[in-house]
């Protein structure tokens, strides 16, 4: 346990870590200190000074070096002769805090004064009005009349854009430095930086492109005025005018917590998302998000989405109702007998996939996982991952950081940024293993380089002389990040299992804050491969086929009947007689499709996604279905009625509880555990803006990370008989991975239009 030091803040004791800031000691006991340049997650400052306050200390006898005491026998104080920054003041043994006195209420009226000097009158347009930190605190602590001109306020010019996703509003800037620290400190995208001095000083990129950077958009969350406006939302709305829902990123395995802001629109009649903005959560994303997550969800409501079913009739696709293509699909079905396939995507929910999975094991059929590669591995990587309360944040001196054949920041943007905490910040020591350089490379003890495609390779041959000259063994806690950049199914099943191998080798395997982080496509990827192998999956899994056959592919197959749910890439569908795609846009395979059924997109509905490092987390409806779109578990259910099967979910929660009990990785899961919320620290929340910024508190539940193989049954765990199979490097190309790299979600996105990385076969 942390040193506890104790202290009185406005005549009520506080016990806290040595080395806590005073406005953070006072956070804990809910004395709200008001501050603009602070921010919890950003080293101080002291800039503003608007977190003055005034600070007692005992007073020493210097000849027996302890506490001088009055008559009644109370240590005497002696408070310092100025005001003191709260922000940058760590506390001491017997510090005396006030923060209410004449004098500091005095000096707050006078920094919102100066403040307000060359602020402009902007409240009824801006787009920070209703959480506005400057608003909230000149009402709070502010001079009720200004002794200042308005005809002398220093005007400049006014939305220049920093980059083609970010604004600045020059007059509205005070000059805090929270987006320029973030870009240090957080991103290392150092893109930002103060231009000239005195009144003129403004915030300016120079980077080419514009503030290039994934993560420019937190900046506009912690900003305390409204300075920076993202392209995407700024004029838009007000945010009194939007409703909130506590909702999950689909785009990649991090599973980072979010709030979709919607509201309805007049133009069309129909509700939308105006904003999605971050929501706390210390154990996944704290309280940043990538940009791809923040602006790429136009697709929920984009004009070209699937509204009604539609049936093959005469060469031709042509709109029908549900009956009609349910009962086709069921027909088909029924006299297929076990010549069926299903396909499913890695972006639907855990409800879905579970349903579909349980129809083909009742109809004896085939099922699999689109993209196919993480089939291939994600029974080791459930076997052999992190523990189920590892914690990044815990990560630091004496742990091994291995990333091997990934590019976490292209790939899990908040992962980079949590593991480059890790080391940049608390010392953790990282071993980089790749083909190609990325930006983890800056922050590497040692770098090691391979051919594109020999990453099972380099394993295979160089895995003990890794752990002795790295000192694996000697480790704390080893995590190994990997990925299937170029790479096929056998080779990238091949990295995993020699991963694996080597935390078995160095004695981590199971422990808490070590295991395996695979790097997935999408943000259900392990979730869909633990609903597809089912209740078939060992207890131990690390020489089993987890309940499917994961060295296989249905691609190369025949069958009479395939549905295809949620499968972007044509290479995963096996060829049939009669297909049937379930999807949100007419993609190339449901222009050839013979029954094409609407879905619904995540905004849409509930459900439940399994993170890549097997967290599993909620989350909620935000828009009405759009059309007669439906949800895919809803699909799966009636086509099993026709089918004989008197299924009588009535959601996802009933969905999830008989998962739950089938699927023993899920045992003792439930939408009440994945739903509860607790205190986090820092606390963020919309009633305290100045504090942590425009984040959203977590009342949508933080999730629960089911036990790995390993940790369940250490006593089982033994090393793979592998070898690493000659690598197949032509057409591989496509498994590298870009964080913009084209799709059909992204390419609805119009303000991320100029950022899409094009497929390389359209290159």
């Amino acid at each position: 346990m942390a040193d506890l030091v104790n202290l009185t803040i406005d005549g009520v004791p506080v016990s806290v870590p040595k080395g806590t800031l005073v406005v953070d000691a006072a956070k804990t006991i809910g004395n709200d200190i008001p501050v603009f340049c602070y921010h919890p997650k950003l080293k101080p400052v002291g800039m503003c000074r608007m977190c003055l306050v005034d600070i007692g200390m005992p007073k020493i006898d210097p000849a027996t070096k302890q506490p001088v005491r009055d008559e009644q026998g109370n240590v005497v104080i002696a408070f310092l002769p100025k005001l003191t920054t709260a922000c940058t003041t760590p506390v001491s043994e017997g510090m005396v805090v006030r923060t209410a006195t004449e004098q500091v209420r005095a000096a707050r009226e006078d920094i919102l004064e100066f403040l307000l000097t060359s602020h402009p009158l902007d409240c009824p347009i801006c787009d920070k009005g209703g959480e506005c930190p400057l608003q909230n605190l000149t009402l709070g602590f502010g001079p009720t009349v200004s002794r200042f001109d308005y005809d002398a306020k220093f005007h400049n010019e006014k939305h220049v854009p920093l980059g083609d996703l970010i604004y600045l509003d020059r007059e509205r800037c005070i000059q805090c430095s929270r987006c320029i620290r973030f870009q240090d400190e957080i991103a290392d995208d150092h893109v930002l930086q103060f231009h000239d001095r005195g009144r003129g000083m403004e915030i300016i990129t120079f980077s080419d492109p514009p503030f290039d950077s994934y993560f420019g958009g937190n900046t506009t969350d912690i900003c305390p005025v409204g300075a920076l406006t993202t392209a995407d939302f700024r004029f838009k709305a007000r945010p009194w005018e939007l409703a909130s829902t506590p909702s999950l990123c689909t785009h990649c395995p991090v599973g980072c917590n979010i709030t979709l802001n919607t509201r309805l629109e007049t133009k069309f009649g129909d509700y939308e998302i105006k904003r999605i903005m971050p929501r706390q959560n210390e154990q996944v994303n704290e309280i940043w998000i990538c940009d791809k997550g923040r602006y790429a969800h136009h697709f929920t409501r984009a004009r070209d989405r699937l509204r009604q079913p539609m049936i093959r009739r005469d060469g031709r696709l042509v709109e029908a109702t549900w009956e009609q293509a349910l009962q086709l699909v069921s027909d088909r079905l029924k006299a297929a007998g076990t010549s069926v396939a299903a396909v499913i995507g890695d972006r639907i929910a855990n409800e879905d996939a579970y349903l579909v999975a349980k129809l083909m094991r009742a109809l004896n059929g085939a099922i699999g996982m689109s993209p196919s590669v993480p089939a291939h591995y994600a029974d080791v990587a459930r076997a052999f991952g992190v523990g189920a309360h590892a914690n990044f944040a815990r990560l630091g001196k004496g742990d091994v950081i291995l990333v091997v054949n990934g590019d976490v920041e292209e790939q899990a943007p908040v992962w980079f940024l949590r593991l480059r905490q890790a080391v940049v910040d608390r010392g953790a020591a990282l071993v980089i293993a790749h083909s190609h350089s990325t930006k983890m490379h800056r922050y590497a003890r040692t770098i090691h380089r391979y051919a594109p495609g020999y990453a099972a390779q380099w394993v295979a041959d160089r895995s003990a002389e890794l752990i002795a000259k790295e000192s694996l063994k000697d480790a704390r806690n080893l995590l190994i990040v990997f990925g299937d950049e170029q790479l096929d199914g056998p080779g990238a099943r091949a990295l995993a299992q020699g991963l694996a191998n080597v935390l078995i080798a160095t004695g981590h395997a199971g422990q808490a804050d070590s295991g395996l982080l695979p790097l997935y496509p999408h943000a259900n990827t392990q979730g869909v491969f633990d609903m597809i192998a089912g209740t078939t999956a060992t207890s131990n899994g690390a020489n089993g086929k987890a309940g499917i056959d994961a060295r296989s592919s249905l691609a190369n197959s025949r069958f009479a009947v395939a549905w295809l749910i949620g499968v972007g890439d044509a290479s995963d569908a096996p060829s049939a007689e009669f297909t049937v795609v379930q999807e949100l846009f007419m993609t190339a395979l449901a222009q050839q499709a013979d029954v094409v059924l609407p879905a619904l997109s995540f905004a849409e509905r509930e459900g439940t996604l399994t993170s890549g490092d097997r967290r599993v987390q909620r989350f909620y409806r935000a828009l009405p279905p759009l059309g007669e779109a439906r949800p895919d578990w809803w699909i799966a259910q009636e086509i099993a009625k026709r089918l004989g099967y008197p299924w009588g979910f009535q959601g996802p929660l009933h969905i999830f509880a008989d998962l739950a009990r089938s699927i023993p990785h899920y045992h003792g899961l439930s939408y009440e555990v994945i739903s509860e919320s607790g205190p986090q620290w820092p606390p963020m929340g919309r009633g305290d803006l100045y504090y942590g910024g425009t984040v959203y508190d977590n009342t949508g539940g933080l999730g629960a990370r089911y036990a790995g193989d390993a940790e369940r049954d250490p006593a089982g765990v033994r090393p793979y008989d592998w070898a690493a199979p000659e690598p197949t490097i032509a057409g591989l190309e496509r498994r590298l991975r870009p964080l913009y790299r084209d799709g059909e979600l992204i390419r609805r996105s119009a303000v991320l239009a100029s950022h899409i990385v094009p497929a390389p076969e359209a290159a």
